[in-house]
This record gives structure tokens, C-alpha cells and sequence, in this order.
């Protein structure tokens, strides 16, 4: 199985303010910390399927992170402050997502057991 390997996207870097540069090294060691957790999790595992299963509790992770930093952005607005780092981090956290369903493996393990906690949870297909 490939290994994880993140980074920061230039163009999210670069959308923040240029005096910022804590904000810049906040993202990068959170994305260093990720990547790590991920191919500690993966090396870990028994099986691809558990390997897979470490990846999509990262995957919907991110997405929840995601979902919270777009519920900030028109909140922040609201409040005349600037949603720039709430947007940074929304971005970074799509970004990510794409990252990691581009390594191989994950590719082809995702939809599987994406599909298998559906059912493990009791939702149904054919329920819908």
C-alpha cells in the first residue's frame, strides 16, 4: 500500500494575509500531523480493509471540519470580521479530502467501505 504523502496547496499558503506567517506553519504542521496519523494507521493495520478503515475515519473527519468552516464564513461576515482563515482552512480541508482519495489503493477501497458502514449502521438501500 502507497503511503501518505499531504502538503499544502501553494495557492491556500499564499491566500492568506503576508505578515501571517503562524497562520502559514499552523497549517503545515496540522497537515504533517495528519499525514503521519494516516501511514501510522495504515503500517498498523492487519489488512488493506483495516487500513481503509483508518482512511475513511480521516476522510469524514475532514468533512465535518469542512462543514464547520463553511458555517463560519457567513457568520463571521455577519459580524463584519474577515471569514479570509475560515476559508483557508475550508479550502485546505477539501483539498486534503482530494489528496487522499488520490493515493491508489484508497481509490479502489473507499466506495467499499463506505458502502459497508451504510449497512453496518442499518440504513438500507432499498430503504431510501
Amino acid at each position: 500500500m502507497d503511503e501518505f504523502d499531504l502538503g499544502v496547496p501553494r495557492q491556500i499558503l499564499d491566500s492568506l494575509p503576508d505578515d501571517d506567517d503562524a497562520a502559514r506553519q499552523d497549517m503545515q504542521r496540522a497537515v504533517a500531523g495528519l499525514e503521519a496519523r494516516l501511514n501510522e494507521a495504515v503500517d498498523a493495520a492487519a489488512d488493506e480493509r483495516e487500513a481503509a478503515q483508518g482512511v475513511v475515519d480521516a476522510l469524514e473527519r475532514l468533512e465535518d471540519q469542512l462543514d464547520q468552516y463553511d458555517e463560519f464564513v457567513p457568520e463571521l461576515r455577519a459580524w463584519g470580521q474577515s471569514p479570509i482563515y475560515a476559508i483557508a482552512w475550508r479550502n485546505l480541508q477539501a483539498d486534503l479530502i482530494m489528496q487522499i482519495q488520490e493515493v491508489g489503493w484508497v481509490a479502489e477501497r473507499l466506495d467499499r467501505e463506505r458502502n459497508y458502514r451504510t449497512v453496518e449502521d442499518g440504513i438500507r438501500l432499498s430503504d431510501r
